[in-house]
Parts: C-alpha cells; structure tokens; sequence
C-alpha cells in the first residue's frame, strides 16, 4: 500500500514526524474499520450463546481465531487471546515452568531478550527454576554454541526473540528450534517486533510458543495472542489467570471479540502487504541512513550491517522471499559524540528512542547494547529509528533535515 493515501493515513501529531515503530504502531483505518461493528453494533458477550446476539458475536469471535491461526500455521484450539505480549510471556514462562508435571527447572534465556522475558525469569527464581543466560555476538545473534552447550535434559523451556526491538536484529530460529528439540526442552518465541514484518510459520519453524502484541503490527493496543503447540509436540500451560473458565480454563475472563477481529484484521493486511511493504521500507530506511551518515561524520551502525539485508532482497532464498538479518524498518546506530537523550531533547520535531532502556523510568543503558559489545558510553550515544507503513519519503527527508541541523547546533555547543 503506498504511505501517502487518503483513506489509511493516520495523521497524529501533525507537528512530529513519528519514526518509532518499535514502541508502537498507529492503528491502522481499516482495521479501525473492521472494529467498530464489534463494538456497537455485535457488542454482545461472546460466550452467552443462549441468544442469537451472543451466538453472532461468538462466531465471530471464533473465525478471527481461526484467521489468526491460519496465518500462524497453528492449531487454532492452541491460540490463546491475551491482554498482550508481556501476558503472554508470562503465561508461557510461568505456565510451562511452574505446571506440575513439569520435571525440568531450568531455562535458557537469550541475554538481549525484552525486559518482559528477562523479569519474569528473574522472578521464576522464587520457584526455584534455574536460569542460564546465553550471549550474542557483536550483531547481536545468539551464540549458537553456547546455547547448544547450555541446553540439556534439565531444560524445560529456551527463550529467544525471533526480531530484537532494538537492534532489529533476527534470529536464526531453525537452528535455535533444532538445538531446543534435540534436548527435549520447548522453545518459546517472543515474536513481538517479527508479527508483520516477517512471515512466522510456528509449524514450519517449530516454534512451541508464540507471544505477540496486535499493536505492533498496526492492531490496537491491549489485545494479544499466545499460540501454545504447533502441533509437532504437547505443550502445557498452568494458568495465571483463573475465573471464569474460558479458552479451555487456561485463560480465563470474557473475550473481546472487536479486539479479536482488529488483531485478526492487522494481521492479514501484514501479511498481503508484507513483499512490497519490506521493499519500500529497505528504500526509506537506507535514504534515511545515507541522508544522515554523509552529513554527520562518524555514525557506526549497531547490529547487523544494512547492506545484508540489500543483497539477500535481490538474491532472496530457495522460496522467492527475501532473507533479512534485520527489521527492514530498523536503523540503530550511536554517533560519535552526542548522546542520545540529548539528540532527541534538541529534536522535538521528530519521535524517535535513545539507547537506554525500554523504561523510560531506568537511567540505565540499554543492556541490548551492553550485551552485543558496546561500552556504557557507546550505548548512552546510540539511538534507534523505526519505520512503518505511514512513513514517506517526505517524513524521511524532513526528519534527516531537522536531525543534522540538531546536531549542527549541538556540535557547536560542545566546541
């Protein structure tokens, strides 16, 4: 779809140019569009299906779940609608470690996973369940290695992200799956930053588990998914919310059939779009790089190198798709002097994240970047730009524009 069009533009802040799809994504018009109906019109609770008006918001309810299944390659009695990523994480570290046939207490974590995976591993100590932490290289890859030596038959549960929210870098899932497997152990894929911009076939790439957020990939926010087996192996989950007995018990309390139906929305467009979509973000992203990199000396990219992704779209793989080793509409980099907070307090025109962490609360630095190589000052001068479906060309030449002249006045500050 092309950004600038009448009818699926989401102008927010006419002012601010938004280049932080990591955080968020606006919802997208025709999603909204798909909505609204569910929420006042079929408004019904889906699980009063004593009357025709629940039994209509029940089917609808259920042909989202489906859709959304189908574009996972999963079962769809497997899929389990959450409030969102972090609560499903949390129902698949908790409900797999803590399920009592569960004879497996340890877990192996990724050290650059979301602040999400890496509390409630720490949290899961109070269960005595063990945590071993595997390290990345310098483009933050998971050091297959050392996870093939972590990984034993004390495993419950492997933990890694299929896309990093900072470094937009991806993981080379088929190799972590077989690691995982071989041991016994199920693998759980935080797919947060990948729903969308990647293709995620939870049978094909023997995911266990899949987290994800709608309002990643253009949904609304508080709705989310967990796909727990996708059919190759039995996963079981010990609940962590208990009530009323809906989704099998495993998740209980009334299901919200418009969020339900925006997810399974967001989803599909991602899908249809996403060829096109990958390409003309690789254009922006790499106009956007080359615009700020020629007029600021000294810019290091953070993560996998940009011109990765450039071959391989020509090359692509056996099936016609592109392989990525990041996020096409990720640029992470540090700058030679500034720091990142200050960049963005002398650039109020443009939305963008510094390399501290995801808590705007935590001063410290991003411990992504810490774990990839980066010294404490390399991270504090590192920032991430995120690209999404309703940036332009224009957005990218205006943001550049007003970046390089930030930093102008910032240089000259500092001489």
């Amino acid at each position: 779809m092309t950004s600038n069009s009448d009818d699926s533009s989401n102008a927010g802040a006419e002012s601010v140019i938004y280049l932080d799809h990591h955080a968020t994504t606006p919802c997208d018009r025709r999603v909204v569009a798909e909505m609204l109906p569910w929420l006042t019109e079929n408004f019904a609770n889906p699980h009063s299906d004593s009357h025709s008006m629940g039994r209509i918001a029940g089917d609808g309810l259920h042909a989202a779940v489906q859709e959304i299944a189908t574009t996972l390659n999963g079962p769809a009695e497997n899929l389990l609608i959450t409030s969102g990523a972090t609560e499903s994480i949390n129902l698949a570290m908790r409900g797999v470690m803590t399920h009592p046939r569960n004879r497996r207490k340890k877990m192996v974590v990724a050290s650059t996973e979301h602040p999400a995976v890496l509390d409630v591993a720490a949290d899961l100590k109070r269960d005595a369940i063990e945590t071993v932490w595997v390290g990345t290289d310098h483009c933050g890859l998971i050091d297959l290695d050392a996870l093939a030596g972590a990984v034993d038959e004390q495993t419950g549960l492997v933990n890694v992200m299929l896309a990093n929210n900072e470094t937009g870098t991806i993981a080379p899932i088929a190799e972590v799956a077989r690691i995982t497997h071989d041991a016994g152990a199920l693998l759980h894929c935080d797919a947060t930053q990948a729903m969308g911009p990647l293709a995620v076939d939870a049978k094909a790439m023997d995911i266990d588990l899949v987290s994800a957020s709608a309002h990643k990939f253009y949904g609304p926010k508080g709705i989310g998914f967990l796909l727990a087996g996708n059919g190759n192996r039995r996963v079981r989950l010990r609940p962590q919310i208990i009530g009323g007995g809906q989704q099998r018990g495993l998740r209980s309390g009334t299901m919200n059939p418009a969020g339900v139906v925006a997810m399974a929305s967001a989803l599909t467009l991602a899908t249809q779009e996403r060829e096109d979509e990958t390409a003309r973000l690789l254009k922006l992203r790499d106009r956007f790089w080359n615009l700020l990199s020629s007029a600021i000396e000294g810019l290091q990219i953070n993560g996998p190198r940009l011109e990765l992704n450039q071959h391989e779209l020509s090359s692509g793989d056996q099936t016609g798709q592109p392989h990525l080793f990041r996020l096409a509409g990720n640029l992470n980099f540090r700058l030679p002097r500034v720091e990142g907070e200050t960049w963005m307090a002398a650039t109020p025109g443009v939305a963008f994240s510094s390399g501290s962490a995801c808590s705007s609360a935590d001063p410290t630095p991003s411990h992504v970047l810490l774990a990839i190589g980066l010294s404490e000052s390399e991270s504090r001068r590192s920032v991430r730009f995120g690209l999404g479906r309703f940036t332009t060309e224009a957005d990218i030449d205006e943001a550049a524009r007003q970046l390089i002249a930030s930093h102008q006045r910032l240089s000259q500050i500092g001489d």
